[in-house]
């Protein structure tokens, strides 16, 4: 899988590549990953990638030249089309599925927008889809695509250290996760559930399971009223 990031800040996108699972990810070659600043393909001395908005407002737009330029670029590197994505709070919420949609395809460009946003125009001739991580606005859509991609990266065979650790994650299968517990078996007088050390993996499954559904209920009941809907 390859990411082209469209973006104003790529330096940004190092801590992708120092750090964690989509460090070691990159490093053994399951993903690649190349920036790209539109401000490299302006027509003008000052680099300008953006200006004020028809209609008068507040803020400043990226401006679909510069943009339009970069999409036709990466297009021309990678000799095929990309499936060009728009981080943007008017999407659709970034859900586990979503994510696993993603990996289908081998070429995924994210467009990073900034100021009020980008020229509609170029959204509708050249974005495939727009997906929001939340209904909150950020500074850009870097913080944004790096989420998208670190979620998209742990599901690339061989990202992960353990090859059940996706399957487990919260929102997998619908559901939050279950608690976890580790050594030591007694904290300030708090206990591991005795189920856990009986080494019954039936009855340990069973209780998981239902804690993901106590959970859930008590923290996100709206996802069970997705699923039940």
């Amino acid at each position: 899988m390859r990411f082209d990031v469209i973006t104003l800040f790529p330096e940004m996108f190092a801590a992708l590549t120092e750090s964690g699972v989509s460090r070691r990810a990159i490093q053994s070659e399951l993903y690649a990953l190349k920036t790209w600043n539109p401000r490299q393909f302006t027509l003008d001395k000052h680099k300008t990638v953006d200006d004020r908005p028809y209609g008068g407002g507040p803020g400043m737009v990226m401006m679909y030249q510069p943009l339009k330029e970069t999409l036709s670029a990466i297009e021309g590197e990678l000799q095929a089309k990309p499936h060009v994505v728009y981080l943007s709070p008017q999407g659709q919420p970034l859900t586990q599925q979503k994510v696993a949609d993603l990996t289908q395809y081998d070429n995924i460009t994210l467009l990073c927008g900034r100021y009020e946003g980008v020229d509609e125009r170029l959204i509708t001739s050249s974005v495939d889809e727009e997906i929001s991580i939340g209904d909150f606005v950020v500074s850009g859509g870097e913080l944004p695509a790096m989420m998208l991609m670190d979620a998209v990266i742990r599901l690339i065979p061989g990202a992960l250290g353990h090859s059940q650790s996706a399957e487990q994650d919260s929102f997998s299968d619908g559901l939050l996760d279950c608690p976890h517990y580790t050594r030591p078996e007694v904290v300030d007088g708090m206990c591991v559930p005795s189920v856990l050390m009986e080494g019954n993996h039936a009855k340990i499954d069973a209780w998981r399971q239902a804690q993901k559904l106590v959970r859930t209920q008590q923290r996100r009941p709206d996802i069970l009223s997705d699923i039940n809907s």
